[in-house]
C-alpha cells in the first residue's frame, strides 16, 4: 500500500509540472487558431503521461532494459497521439473554413449557401444559425423593397388626387376673380367642398404617419361595441341617403370590447364610407358583430360584387384603389354655369383601410376581408372585456 501510494505521488507530481506548463502555453495561444490549441492540448496530455511515468520508473530504479521497454512504448504512443491531435485539428480548421467561406452568402439574394462538407455538431448548429439570420434577413429586405414600392405608390396617388382639386380650385378662384361666374354662390360651396376634401386627406395622412411610426396614442377603456355602431351608423346615414343605399344593422350585441372609442368610431365609420361607395344604388350595407373565445368580431357586409382573389392581400395596403369596379366614377356637378373640374369628393387616397388596420392592430386585433355573395364582407376583430 505504502509503494502503491508513493507511485502516485512521483506520477502526481510529473504530471503536475507537465499541466503548469500547459497552462502556461494555452495561455499564450488563446488568440492563436483552433487547431494549435487541440494540438497543444494533446501535447500537453502526453507530456503529463510521460513525465509521470518516468518519474515512476526513475523511483522504481528499473534497469536500463526495462526502462527503455518504457520510454519506447511512451514514444510511440505519444508520436500516435499528436498525430491523431494534429489531423483532428486540421479537420476542424477545414470546417471552420468553410463555414467562414459560406457566411459570406448570408444575405445575398440567392441565400445561404452551407458548406459541401460534413460538419461537427456545433459547427453545424453556427450552419444553422446563419441559414436562419439569412432567411430573416431576405424577408426583412423583402418588406423594405415592398414598403418601398408602396410609399413611392402612395406618392405617386396623392400626387394625382392632389393635382385635379388644385387645378379645379384655381380655374373657379380665376372665374371669381375675372367676374365670369354666373352663380358665385355655387362656386364657393364648390371651392368649400374641395377645400374639406383635401383637408380630410392631410388628416388621413397625418393619421397614417402616426400609425406606421407607432406613435397612434390609445386611450383605453370598456366600452359597448353597440354604441360605438350606432354612432358611426348615424354619421354614415347620410352618404347612404344621398347615395340610396340602405343601412341596416343586423344582430348588433351589446358587447363590451377594450378600445379607444374614438379610434374604433373611426375604424366603423370608414369601413362604411368605404361600403357605401362601393354599393351601387338601392343596395344595402349591413353591419353585424359576433362572440368568438375572448374576441369580439365587427363585420361590415357590402355589394360591390366582389374583389378578385389576387386582390384580396392587397386591400388593406397603402394607397390601393382597387380594381376599376371599386373605383369611384366622378360625375360632373347639376345645372348651367357649373365649374368644370370633375366632382371628386368622393375619390380618396387609398388611406381608409389601411388607417382601418394600423388602429385594430394597434389594438391588438386583426383586420381581414373576404367575399360573400353579391359583395365582400369586412371584418374587424377586437379583445373582448373580461371586466364585469
Amino acid at each position: 500500500m505504502k509503494d502503491l501510494l508513493l507511485i502516485a505521488l512521483f506520477a502526481a507530481l510529473g504530471a503536475a509540472a507537465a499541466g503548469l506548463l500547459g497552462l502556461a502555453a494555452l495561455r499564450l495561444l488563446r488568440r492563436r487558431s483552433l487547431a494549435l490549441t487541440l494540438f497543444a492540448v494533446a501535447g500537453v496530455s502526453v507530456l503529463a503521461v510521460t513525465s509521470g511515468t518516468l518519474a515512476v520508473a526513475q523511483a522504481m530504479f528499473l534497469s536500463r532494459h526495462d526502462l527503455g521497454v518504457v520510454v519506447t512504448v511512451l514514444a510511440m504512443a505519444s508520436v500516435v497521439a499528436l498525430l491523431t491531435a494534429a489531423l483532428l485539428g486540421r479537420q476542424v480548421t477545414a470546417g471552420g473554413r468553410a463555414l467562414a467561406v459560406a457566411a459570406r452568402t448570408v444575405g445575398g439574394d440567392a441565400g445561404f449557401t452551407p458548406p459541401d462538407r460534413p460538419l461537427g455538431r456545433e459547427l453545424a448548429a453556427v450552419s444553422a444559425e446563419l441559414a436562419a439570420t439569412s432567411a430573416r434577413l431576405a424577408e426583412s429586405r423583402d418588406r423594405e423593397r415592398a414598403l418601398d414600392a408602396s410609399r413611392r405608390e402612395l406618392i405617386a396617388w396623392i400626387s394625382h388626387d392632389l393635382r385635379t382639386p388644385l387645378a379645379g380650385l384655381r380655374a373657379m378662384a380665376e372665374a371669381l376673380e375675372d367676374g365670369v361666374a354666373e352663380q358665385p354662390e355655387r362656386y364657393l360651396a364648390r371651392i368649400r367642398t374641395e377645400v374639406e376634401r383635401l383637408t380630410g386627406m392631410v388628416d388621413d395622412l397625418f393619421e397614417l404617419s402616426r400609425i406606421q411610426a407607432g406613435a397612434l396614442s390609445l386611450t383605453v377603456s370598456r366600452v359597448s361595441l353597440h354604441d360605438l355602431v350606432d354612432d358611426a351608423l348615424a354619421g354614415a346615414h347620410p352618404l347612404a341617403r344621398q347615395r340610396g343605399v340602405r343601412l341596416e344593422g343586423r344582430r348588433v350585441e351589446p358587447a363590451p370590447v377594450e378600445a379607444d372609442p374614438r379610434e374604433i368610431t373611426r375604424v366603423i365609420g370608414n369601413l362604411l364610407v368605404n361600403a357605401i361607395r362601393a354599393t351601387p344604388p338601392d343596395g344595402v350595407v349591413a353591419v353585424s358583430t359576433r362572440r368568438e373565445a375572448d374576441a369580439v368580431v365587427l363585420a361590415v357586409t357590402d355589394g360591390c360584387g366582389g374583389i378578385p382573389e389576387p386582390d384580396l392581400p392587397r386591400v388593406f395596403e397603402t394607397g390601393w384603389r382597387g380594381t376599376p369596379a371599386r373605383t369611384p366614377r366622378p360625375t360632373c356637378p347639376e345645372g348651367p354655369g357649373a365649374p368644370g373640374a370633375p366632382d371628386t369628393a368622393d375619390s380618396g387616397a387609398g388611406l381608409g383601410l389601411a388607417i382601418v388596420r394600423g388602429i385594430v392592430e394597434a389594438h391588438a386585433g386583426r383586420a381581414r376581408v373576404h367575399n360573400v355573395d353579391g359583395g365582400c364582407c369586412f371584418e374587424i376583430t377586437l379583445p373582448a372585456s373580461r371586466r364585469a
